[in-house]
């Protein structure tokens, strides 16, 4: 029995169909972009703490992150993440301050927005000889702080 030719007409369709929303779906998951960053250098200088904060969009996929990486001035080894945090707005409160050259103090909270939440979802408490310290301030505390 050969198929008829609406038969074929009808399976290509059906495969174009899948293929448009596979592309769809495939360049909406990509949508990302940086937010905000920041950099703080180690006081003897031979690291790199790196804050980025990156909002995706797409549909079903809408994400706020930030994250902070240590990465040597030496050598090109690439960043390390040692703190991985998740908000609901493009950005949130971060500060990074070298306490020593090999303690790294970090402190965070929310956005100035109302009902803005961050949590720390990631954290590495040491880190090629780096200690890092985290410290989670409330909105009201934040309010004072900025």
């Amino acid at each position: 029995m050969k198929p008829g030719a609406g038969g074929t007409s009808a399976i290509r369709g059906a495969i174009l169909v899948v293929l448009v929303g596979v592309v769809v779906l495939g360049f909406g998951c990509q949508d990302v972009a940086t937010t905000w960053s920041a950099e703080a250098r180690s006081p003897d200088g031979h690291w790199l703490a790196i804050a980025r904060s990156q909002q995706w969009g797409g549909p079903g996929t809408a994400y706020d992150a930030t994250t902070v990486s240590l990465k040597s001035t030496k050598g090109l080894q690439p960043p390390t993440d040692v703190l991985a945090f998740s908000h609901q707005y493009a950005t949130m409160n971060l500060k990074m301050e070298w306490v020593t050259p090999t303690h790294l103090e970090v402190t965070y909270g929310p956005s100035a927005r109302p009902g803005d939440r961050v949590s720390l979802n990631f954290q590495v408490v040491k880190c090629a000889g780096i200690d890092i310290s985290v410290r989670a301030l409330s909105a009201a505390t934040m309010n004072s702080w900025q």
